[in-house]
């Protein structure tokens, strides 16, 4: 196996440990139940993930360089996004079944191609609005049966959540644009640690609205949770340095696989045919979205060669 196998290997397997830490992540916050306010546990998924992002950055020899910045504000904008976008899944994952709430998380990449076109000014044609199109309606296959059901508390409940999954989805797209504009000039882990960072405070805003204080049970997967999100950031930041993200990106899908094992081994919870249909659709959709973005990739780098100069 030559080098460069090896090193697109280890991204694989990077970025199928970081999907499935953050699977983990949410199944840790799907057994608090309810029983912990959204705000904490945003707190606590932030705060925990601090030290190992740190250490990380130590390890890799980034760390005066990952805290330099000359965009703080911009991290702040994105922080109160992406907090935004946490707290409304961490809410949905309380009401929702997580392969259910895994499967609407996949609208993110949809919106992201929309909000780069209105925001950053991306050209899209044809083939790309299709795949947006062809998503759309996989999030819609699996929306119907929520949003059908209004009738009685439990499908009202069951509405909110989906719907709160389709905010968090819109926030984290909007979240993922303004990364896109930070990464022109910021390193990839910069943007990580400056996110748990206004993240952390940003939940401290929620004490007046109740926090409480959590059994030893509910403290420790609480830990857990920053930890492991913490360790999944590291991960999928690392992935994209030994793999590029046309290969890596795809894997991102494998979480359907994850959450509905834990769904099933520690909720009861089995995905219903239509959550798995629609969750095919928007896959479908990623993946057509991630090839035509390698193939203008390589359009780009094969003009940049032709226009250089000859040495």
């Amino acid at each position: 196996m030559s080098e460069h196998q090896q090193r697109t290997g280890l991204g694989i397997a990077l970025k199928i440990g970081a999907v499935l830490a953050f699977v983990v992540m949410g199944a840790l916050i799907k057994a608090t139940g309810n029983r912990v306010p959204t705000g904490e546990v945003v707190f606590f998924r932030s705060f925990f993930a601090v030290p190992v992002l740190v250490g990380y950055l130590a390890y890799v020899g980034q760390l005066h360089a990952g805290i330099r910045t000359e965009r703080f504000f911009g991290h702040m904008w994105r922080g109160v996004i992406g907090t935004t976008a946490m707290g409304l899944m961490f809410t949905a994952l309380t009401i929702l079944p997580l392969p259910e709430v895994t499967a609407l998380q996949y609208a993110t990449p949809l919106f992201i191609v929309i909000f780069a076109a209105v925001f950053l000014g991306e050209r899209i044609r044809v083939f790309r609005i299709s795949a947006v199109l062809i998503g759309l309606v996989g999030v819609l296959v699996v929306l119907y049966p929520r949003l059908s059901s209004l009738g009685g508390e439990i499908g009202h409940m069951e509405a909110i959540g989906a719907l709160l999954m389709i905010g968090s989805a819109i926030a984290a797209a909007l979240a993922q644009v303004q990364v896109r504009k930070l990464v022109a000039t910021e390193r990839p882990a910069t943007v990580a640690l400056y996110f748990s960072f206004s993240s952390t405070l940003l939940s401290l805003l929620t004490l007046p609205f109740g926090w409480v204080m959590p059994g030893a049970l509910d403290a420790t997967m609480l830990v857990l949770c920053g930890l492991v999100g913490g360790a999944g950031q590291g991960m999928l930041s690392t992935s994209y340095r030994y793999a590029p993200a046309s290969v890596v990106a795809p894997f991102d899908y494998a979480s359907i696989f994850f959450a509905t094992a834990l769904g099933m081994m520690f909720f009861d919870e089995v995905p219903t045919s239509t959550t798995l249909l629609g969750a095919a659709i928007v896959i479908v959709a990623g993946i057509l979205i991630i090839y035509r973005e390698r193939q203008l990739g390589m359009s780009r780098e094969k003009s940049r060669r032709f226009k250089q100069p000859p040495a």
